[in-house]
């Protein structure tokens, strides 16, 4: 069949698609995708039916105790060219009051108004193990009506953690990384948020988050995505690994490993081989759908049922081959037929991706996909977890 002969279907032509187990011919798979609306974006992720990749531990996984925490604190950025907060941000000129008074300058608060000062938020990392005199970067975002932070000094700002303990002190000159124009004809003319800012080694390490790894004879991992079967398969390869029984799940998220005598005196070592472990991760059957964007993506071990659906003018069936049992999801077909009789069919091995297919190839909306999707879900046709963002 020529490509000319693709585009111009005749009415009440049929095409029939064999299935290779999940593998798709991609000359049966031109002529669906060249029925699809303009602007539908289908992303479909299947696996063509094969095992999931095995992926390593420090992968999917945390240890208990190594964590990030983020700090906070409130500052000053000075010398600004007039971009500065004004008269409706009163909590910039109490702390710029605050801290003249705190270097032994006097100032009536009535009599202070300055262009070249704004109040920014300033929030940071505390990465796990982090030393004191140690550097890491800072962000600034503007509190008041400053129209810019171009060209300004952070002056000395303490950062805290949630249990009010100064950790680190900030401090610097701000990069914005875009700019304000203004035109012949007062139109500005910008690029990237000028009221951000980011001072990169901006702020010093000033007090460490206890925490060691010595003598501690128990260590306890957090799976990132926690799922019984993937908890499964961590203790056995941790134990396959140790040649002992070690590890012990508490919950589909938490496997506590018990230190072998050998390294009583070198959890690095022992953490370092266990992160590096190849784990084949279970994934959950689930579909998430943007109909924002059109778009639709879908897991390995989504399957459907028997079911039949009916929206507007197309018609849709999955049926069962003639004895062969309900449970066997390779022996079911898909039809799916819209008011100008066309038709596609596809035998063996259906799943949603084949359904999906098979609804593009007859010019689906986007909008009914998701409307088909929705209630093939609240029949229970759909053996997965539906979610739209």
């Amino acid at each position: 069949m020529t490509m000319t002969q693709k585009k111009h279907i005749p009415q009440g032509h049929s095409f029939q698609y064999p299935l290779e187990g999940y593998k798709f011919r991609l000359n049966r798979l031109a002529v669906q995708l060249s029925s699809i609306l303009p602007g539908l974006i289908l992303a479909i992720l299947l696996a063509g039916g094969q095992a999931a990749e095995a992926a390593r531990l420090k992968d999917l996984a945390t240890v208990k105790g190594v964590r990030d925490n983020q700090l906070v604190g409130y500052g000053l950025v000075v010398g600004l060219s007039g971009t500065g907060d004004g008269n409706k941000s009163p909590f910039t000129t109490q702390a710029l009051v605050n801290m003249l008074e705190n270097m032994g300058v006097h100032v009536n608060p009535a009599d202070l108004k300055v262009k070249n000062v704004a109040g920014v938020l300033v929030t940071a990392t505390l990465p796990p193990f982090v030393k004191i005199g140690q550097n890491i970067d800072i962000n600034l975002s503007s509190l008041g009506d400053a129209s810019s932070l171009a060209g300004g000094t952070l002056i000395a700002t303490p950062l805290k953690a949630l249990d009010g303990k100064i950790y680190a002190m900030a401090q610097g000159p701000v990069s914005i990384g875009g700019f304000e124009l203004q035109g012949g004809d007062n139109r500005n003319t910008q690029k990237n948020h000028v009221t951000v800012a980011r001072i990169p080694t901006g702020a010093t390490v000033e007090k460490e988050v206890p925490f060691s790894l010595l003598n501690k004879t128990e260590l306890s991992i957090h799976l990132n995505n926690p799922d019984f079967t993937t908890m499964n398969r961590v203790v056995k390869a941790v134990d396959a690994l140790l040649a002992g029984s070690y590890a012990k799940a508490k919950d589909s998220a938490t496997v506590a490993i018990t230190v072998p005598p050998k390294f009583s005196d070198n959890q690095v070592a022992l953490l370092a081989a266990l992160e590096n472990l190849d784990i084949t991760p279970d994934t959950q059957a689930k579909i998430i759908i943007d109909e924002r964007t059109g778009t639709v993506v879908m897991g390995e071990n989504v399957t459907i049922s028997a079911v039949a659906v009916a929206h507007g003018n197309l018609s849709i069936q999955v049926n069962q081959v003639p004895g062969q049992a309900p449970a066997q999801e390779e022996n079911r077909n898909t039809t799916a037929r819209d008011k100008e009789n066309l038709l596609v069919q596809l035998d063996s091995g259906v799943t949603l991706g084949e359904v999906v297919r098979a609804l593009n190839s007859v010019g689906v909306t986007t909008r009914d996909l998701i409307a088909i999707f929705q209630s093939m879900k609240a029949s229970g046709a759909i053996k997965a977890d539906l979610q739209i963002i």
